[in-house]
């Protein structure tokens, strides 16, 4: 079993931001991407947060990252909107595209924003959420570097690309779906080998397409889709949105979010904000929906267990693997992980 380290929230926001700033990230970056990658911890998705702090300072230290990026929006038509990440990390580019989009669909009804020449976005049920939580419905489509074949063939095209979608419920927590279209997330295998970890049976394939079991066959294969042809439908209309109508590289041109070499990624997410219909008892259609979910046994909204995780990180703190803890403690002494 990992040694784990019991921090608060807080502390552990704090903790990744100095490592950030010990290493050249600016503070408004530094903070942006810290409560982001703790958020994420938080909800249970622990390949988005503490263990992505070495891979981002690494690929700041490198210039793949541009962590000194300002990112900047601009207003194409009354309802979209585009933002340059400037190839920075993608936090503060989506905490900048999301609150001008929310100002735009209050306005119009609806606001999309198209972000390019970004970074790894990390859990977009951290993104989609904040739309929902001013009573707007939220979409959002990323793209990731190509791990996924079409089905039937061996060689990656798409990413283990992600959906994530958002509705606003005025008495209780917002629905909140999130799904990654490979059965396993990309950065559990990447990681496997410090946490011992493998992969089930049928969800990786070697080089040749058949199934592994083994973490470093499967990087030099590709990940098995949801649904099997299902998926690589699904991921290929994640490539429409998040590299098409960003202007972003598709997946199969975009650089690894894992290690310092290469050219920076410059990956598109996508979102879509929209104000429910008024005069139509949205909210009370929605939680009648969803309470039928509720009553059935054995039964759960999706999602309500990254917000019981959630609540119980902010009361109780978060149970963290203790060498990431050490590495960014290292980190934030401006040493070496």
């Amino acid at each position: 079993m990992t040694d784990t380290v019991r921090i608060c929230f807080a502390d552990g926001t704090d903790l990744m931001a100095r490592a950030f700033l010990a290493n050249g990230v600016p503070e408004p970056p530094a903070r942006s991407t810290a409560t982001a990658l703790v958020a994420a911890e938080a909800e249970g998705q622990t390949g988005h947060s503490f263990s992505r702090v070495e891979d981002y300072i690494a690929q700041a230290r490198s210039g793949k990252t541009k962590a000194t990026a300002v990112p900047v929006t601009s207003q194409i038509t009354p309802a979209a909107l585009r933002n340059d990440a400037g190839h920075g990390f993608a936090y503060p580019a989506l905490k900048q595209a999301i609150e001008a989009g929310i100002s735009v669909a209050r306005d119009m009804g609806l606001a999309s924003m198209a972000v390019t020449h970004s970074h790894h976005c990390g859990a977009l049920s951290v993104q989609v959420r904040k739309t929902a939580k001013t009573g707007l419905a939220g979409m959002m489509f990323a793209n990731a570097p190509a791990a996924i074949a079409p089905w039937g063939a061996s060689t990656p095209l798409c990413g283990t690309n992600l959906i994530a979608f958002a509705g606003p419920r005025p008495s209780s927590d917002p629905l909140v779906i999130d799904l990654s279209l490979s059965k396993m997330a990309r950065g559990r295998v990447m990681h496997a080998p410090k946490t011992g970890g493998g992969a089930p049976d049928g969800w990786t394939f070697d080089a040749r397409g058949q199934p592994t079991t083994d973490p470093a066959n499967a990087l030099v294969g590709t990940m098995a889709p949801i649904g099997e042809a299902t998926g690589t439908a699904l991921a290929l209309i994640v490539e429409f949105f998040a590299a098409l109508m960003t202007g972003a590289s598709v997946s199969k041109d975009v650089s690894s979010f894992f290690d310092a070499d290469g050219p920076p990624p410059n990956v598109g997410p996508w979102l879509l904000a929209m104000q429910p219909p008024a005069g139509l008892d949205f909210a009370k259609r929605l939680d009648a929906l969803l309470g039928m979910t509720e009553a059935m046994e054995l039964a759960r909204v999706p999602g309500a267990r990254r917000v019981a995780l959630s609540a119980m990180a902010h009361s109780k703190g978060l149970d963290a693997p203790k060498r990431y803890i050490d590495s960014i403690i290292r980190l934030s002494k401006g040493t070496s992980p």
